[in-house]
């Protein structure tokens, strides 16, 4: 139990977690997804990196401790600097490399919301735990309140804020000629989702941005997680069918009066574990947050 809550801990930006993780065994690892886009995997948030003419472009850069090995990661692509970063969310596996990016000459670039919490002490109820304020080089130096279109490396880079789902500071950045969709923690492909109601996330903007996503692109899309394996447009859509569903059976023992407890005692998810909560987030846990999230 101690190990499954710290694997979901990882998830929330908490300094003092990341500090106790072993950063020197981790090993930083690229998969090519089309040309010119690859998936950068290590400890926390799958990173997006486009290459090309116009110059390196990343999206997420994980944890502190790991900024030199996902560089030399980078460097073994291409000689170039990475010149933007964008960040899907506020969460620390996603940004807490942001301030030695900028420092080595990246542009931050993220929603206002993103900026707004990093900026600021943090509260998660679940964890009851404080995330205290990012410092100011940390901090998104571009952002943006709806989207925002970069047209680099040959292609046209749509980064659009969705309603809260995972947070309310969630971007899908899409590459629009390399059909290539990075989803951020909207996604995690093969496990439930962490959901955090104490950044305004809720199921039922996961399910609406997932729907947006796939409505937006076509059955050749490849899709980047925010955890787990690059994935298809089956992956994206059997992902949605499970949230949609299992929200569904929560939502229906909340309005029938069940408090938070005796829906989890109602084991919802049971014939969804099997599949999806062999990972960190188990089903009783999904249950809860998802309860939490409802209206």
């Amino acid at each position: 139990m101690k190990a499954r809550l710290a694997a979901l801990l990882c998830l929330v930006p908490l300094p003092a977690l990341a500090q106790q993780q072993d950063f020197s065994k981790v090993e930083v690892k690229a998969e090519r997804i089309v040309d010119g886009i690859y998936m950068l995997t290590g400890s926390g948030g799958n990173i997006g990196l486009s290459v090309g003419r116009s110059g390196t472009f990343v999206i997420d850069d994980q944890y502190a401790p790991l900024t030199d090995k996902i560089l030399a990661a980078i460097r073994a692509i291409t000689p170039d600097p990475v010149r933007f970063v964008v960040n899907t969310h506020w969460h620390g596996d996603h940004t807490g490399g942001n301030e030695n990016m900028g420092k080595a000459g990246a542009l931050l670039v993220a929603h206002e919301n993103v900026r707004r919490r990093m900026g600021a002490e943090q509260f998660n109820a679940l964890f009851n735990r404080s995330t205290p304020a990012s410092p100011e080089a940390a901090l998104p130096v571009v952002t943006f309140t709806d989207a925002i279109t970069f047209h680099w490396n040959g292609d046209d880079i749509r980064v659009h804020h969705v309603k809260p789902a995972h947070t309310d500071t969630d971007s899908i950045v899409q590459f629009v000629k390399a059909d290539v969709v990075h989803m951020g923690d909207v996604f995690f492909n093969g496990s439930y989702p962490f959901i955090d109601a104490s950044s305004g996330g809720r199921v039922d903007g996961v399910i609406e941005a997932v729907d947006q996503a796939l409505a937006g692109t076509g059955p050749a899309t490849r899709f980047i997680p925010g955890h787990g394996p690059a994935g298809t447009r089956a992956d994206l859509q059997a992902y949605r069918d499970t949230v949609k569903t299992l929200r569904d059976r929560i939502a229906k023992l909340k309005a029938e009066g069940k408090s938070r407890d005796q829906a989890v005692a109602a084991k919802p998810t049971a014939d969804f574990d099997a599949r999806w909560g062999t990972g960190f987030m188990k089903g009783d846990t999904f249950t809860g947050i998802v309860y939490d999230s409802l209206p």
